[in-house]
């Protein structure tokens, strides 16, 4: 590791932190392209693939045979389709995942970060289970990226963070051609460190002794990396090179900062899909993977989706229960997200939202809207009872039927009835008599203050405090 003793590196902070900037990259263009099958290719312990695990809230809008478009001339609902739009912003449904590493330590890990979660288990349990709504199927492979896995053709989006930096020259030079040319996934989302951006850990004059990091491997550069098993690290102009190059397999890039990023997507059409097969069979890809052996399948894990998914409750009957729900809950208004979180109303919905918003919109009683904020900017949906409907709510002052069978104890300790300091108990011949709440009884108080000023403790004695008359042994 190379340190120079008369210059220093300069703090850099990255907030959020760098990994937590690149995987929110990676998660806002799956979300905007609305991917549902991924392939994670160093995927190390499986971060990435544990935030994919997560249910969706709910389902994607169901197709109009299931719930048709309402009469444009019977209802107004533009509001409504805002309401859902909003809604469905950014919710992704991954149906498929995959995670492909070398390490077998690593991948342990991200075989239990992927795992099926029983609802309320071991350090897993939360104040509410999310409900899932769509199958997942999780799989976890060991090998080299090198080999040609036959699953992997044809997926839809495979990403790779922080990996190419890593890959000794023989197994990058396969990396183009065995991702863009043999799985052609659709979307191929790559990071890679910034050379061109470690100057910023330096002042501008300082030397190249200055950083504080690990010299190039390969003897090519008198670069300093930032970890000890980079084989590479690329400037800007590099990256960028490097990516025009491995467009020869129909991708469109984009690119940008510390991490540098690069966004491929698939051309399409017939020429396309011909180019790539001429390209993977002159290249002998996968013959040479014939040689070399397949991956090695460590974990597949089935997420089933709940009983009642796709099987929504007539809308009147979900109506209904969202007015029932409303009065036990002592509300003539309701935020639309708190109400779904409700998992009998949710269930009701067999998991679609936009059953909710219809059954609303249509339950004589219910009416659904936006409550702006005090910003003027439009706030969250929500639901109100009409006022013919708010009577049926119970007054504040009447108290709730108790939640369990247990009768509480009816005595006020703050009540100011004049007998309240009065008890009665039974004696021995059966009859009651009153005790006061007043002075003791001195006898019996000495007769118990005998029968019990007995010092114990536990254990040795620790100093001259314990002055302790007995043991426990």
């Amino acid at each position: 590791m190379c340190q120079s003793d008369d210059a220093q590196e300069l703090p850099v902070t990255f907030r959020p932190e760098l990994y937590l900037q690149r995987r929110g990259w990676v998660l806002d263009i799956m979300r905007r392209e609305g991917i549902t099958e991924v392939l994670d290719i160093g995927c190390g312990e499986g971060e990435l693939l544990s935030c994919l695990c997560n249910p969706a809230p709910w389902l994607a809008p169901p197709p109009p045979d299931v719930l048709p478009t309402i009469d444009a001339d019977a209802t107004p609902t533009s509001t409504d389709g805002e309401i859902a739009r909003e809604l469905h912003k950014g919710i992704l449904h991954p149906v498929r995942i995959a995670g492909l590493d070398v390490s077998r330590a690593d991948l342990e890990y991200a075989v239990e970060a992927t795992r099926r979660r029983t609802p309320g288990s071991g350090a897993y349990a939360l104040w509410h289970d999310p409900v899932r709504w769509e199958p997942l199927e999780a799989k976890i492979w060991e090998g080299s990226l090198a080999v040609v896995n036959p699953e992997f053709v044809g997926v839809e989006c495979i990403v790779s963070t922080e990996v190419i930096e890593h890959l000794p020259e023989d197994v990058l030079q396969a990396f183009a051609p065995t991702i863009f040319g043999v799985y052609h996934p659709r979307i191929v989302l790559l990071t890679t460190p910034s050379y061109t951006f470690n100057a910023r850990f330096t002042a501008p004059d300082a030397p190249i002794a200055a950083r504080s990091g690990w010299p190039d491997p390969t003897k090519r550069t008198a670069r300093i990396f930032r970890h000890h098993d980079h084989k590479f690290e690329w400037t800007v102009e590099e990256f960028a090179q490097w990516s025009q190059e491995v467009d020869e397999w129909g991708r469109d890039e984009a690119l940008g900062w510390a991490s540098q990023v690069a966004a491929f997507k698939r051309r399409e059409g017939r020429e396309w899909e011909e180019r790539r097969a001429k390209q993977v069979d002159e290249l002998g890809i996968l013959e040479r993977t014939t040689v070399q052996g397949g991956h090695q399948l460590l974990a597949t894990h089935h997420h089933p989706p709940h009983e009642a998914a796709r099987r929504p409750q007539p809308l009147d009957v979900v109506g209904e229960l969202v007015v029932s729900k409303m009065i036990q809950f002592r509300e003539a208004s309701i935020p639309l997200r708190e109400l779904w979180f409700d998992d009998a109303v949710a269930v009701a919905c067999g998991g679609w939202v936009d059953w909710l918003i219809r059954a609303v919109r249509q339950y004589d009683g219910l009416c659904l809207g936006k409550e702006a904020l005090i910003s003027g900017d439009p706030g969250e949906a929500v639901v109100r009872l009409e006022p013919s409907l708010q009577d049926l709510i119970p007054p504040a002052s009447q108290a709730s039927p108790p939640d369990t069978d247990e009768v509480g104890d009816p005595w006020n300790a703050f009540s100011d009835d004049d007998d309240a300091d009065e008890v009665r108990v039974a004696t021995d011949e059966g009859h009651e008599e009153e005790s006061g709440w007043g002075e003791p009884d001195v006898e019996w108080d000495r007769e118990a203050a005998a029968k019990f000023s007995v010092d114990t403790r536990w254990g040795d004695p620790q100093g001259d405090d314990w002055s302790c008359s007995s043991e426990w042994t």
